[in-house]
């Protein structure tokens, strides 16, 4: 694989692990990839964008996740492996789609186990953002226009999808520190910060590398 700087983000959910993946896309003058990485995986497979969409990040106990008939998945290109559960067929086309763009240049990718795709590939930088969950719930509660209990609702049930889907996938333990070369805690230094300590890191990591 190429030695393109590939810098995935894992986030809590309402930690700003968007914005960040964001603002640092500008600031590298790279491309972030993160619900495009559907449309990307749509076309190299065949599979349908609305089955992408619905079972992206979804846990292994999603009521419809070991479906394993075709028809629900069947894109304009017929590119259906009948034999192989939906879910299965979606992290297979998402994995693809996330090989394919870190071999084409630099880029940051938001979720969906990008840091476990590419554990061997040598550019690259695994961040995990959280935040305070009081700092979670206003942020949710004002995007989303619902209330604190709501937002916290929210985040319990997102934060554990994710973190089912991880497991399930990797192997490893979603949002232990262990598992990525930094964690930032948005609460503490910002949007701003963040990303600036981010590019720090990547710029010293490439340094140690030569």
């Amino acid at each position: 694989m190429s030695s393109n700087i590939v810098i995935t983000i894992a986030r809590q959910f309402g930690s700003g692990g968007h914005e960040i993946g964001r603002r640092l896309s500008k600031r590298l003058n790279i491309p972030m990839y993160d619900k495009e990485l559907i449309t990307h995986a749509a076309e190299e497979s065949g599979l349908s964008e609305e089955v992408l969409h619905y079972f992206d990040e979804k846990p292994t106990n999603s009521l419809l996740y070991s479906l394993s008939t075709g028809a629900y998945s069947m894109g304009a290109g017929g590119a259906v492996n009948y034999s192989m559960p939906v879910n299965q067929q979606v992290f297979q086309a998402q994995f693809d789609a996330i090989r394919s763009v870190a071999q084409k240049s630099s880029c940051v990718i938001v979720g969906r186990c990008a840091d476990y795709v590419l554990e061997k590939h040598e550019g690259l930088v695994s961040i995990f953002v959280h935040a305070d969950l009081g700092d979670r719930m206003e942020r949710v509660a004002e995007y989303d226009h619902i209330t604190l209990p709501e937002a916290k609702n929210r985040i319990a049930k997102s934060d554990k999808r994710r973190a089912s889907y991880y497991n399930f996938y990797s192997g490893k333990k979603w949002g232990v520190a262990g598992t990525y070369d930094l964690c930032i805690n948005t609460s503490t230094v910002g949007y701003d910060n963040a990303v600036e300590l981010i590019a720090k890191f990547v710029e010293m990591k490439q340094a140690q590398s030569k």
